[in-house]
């Protein structure tokens, strides 16, 4: 199960953290030194893809050279996304890699990424107010 706690700071800002001990802040699209909600959502699937791209490359015998990615969305109403595109930054050492990393890409988006999967199906978000 994953679990993260958002809790307002005493500075009166805001951070989500996990039990490992990482700590992300959060805030409003006019804040320095901050993630968005939206942009951690942009971040979470991007994340999600990335980590499963590179080692399964490397499974294969493919270290690319770079592997980054840009992650990008448009609010199509006040309080909705459209679609999520991801767009893959990478330089690979030959053309045998290329074919293993597009394989590897399209493979993780479609079935192995679990963030991008649960865009994809409509994950239901319960609320629970004690």
């Amino acid at each position: 199960m994953a679990n993260v706690r958002v809790e307002r700071t005493e500075d009166g800002g805001f951070r989500a953290t996990n039990a490992r001990g990482a700590e992300v802040r959060i805030g409003g699209g006019d804040e320095e030194g901050v993630f968005t909600p939206v942009e951690l959502l942009l971040a979470a699937v991007g994340g999600c893809n990335i980590v499963t791209v590179e080692p399964l490359t490397a499974k294969r015998g493919q270290r690319l050279i770079r592997l980054a990615m840009t992650v990008e969305s448009e609010k199509i109403e006040p309080n909705l996304l459209g679609p999520v595109t991801v767009t893959y930054d990478v330089e690979v050492p030959s053309e045998q890699a290329d074919e293993v990393f597009r394989a590897v890409a399209e493979r993780v988006h479609a079935k192995y990424c679990t963030v991008s999967r649960s865009l994809q199906e409509g994950t239901e978000v319960r609320l629970e107010i004690p």
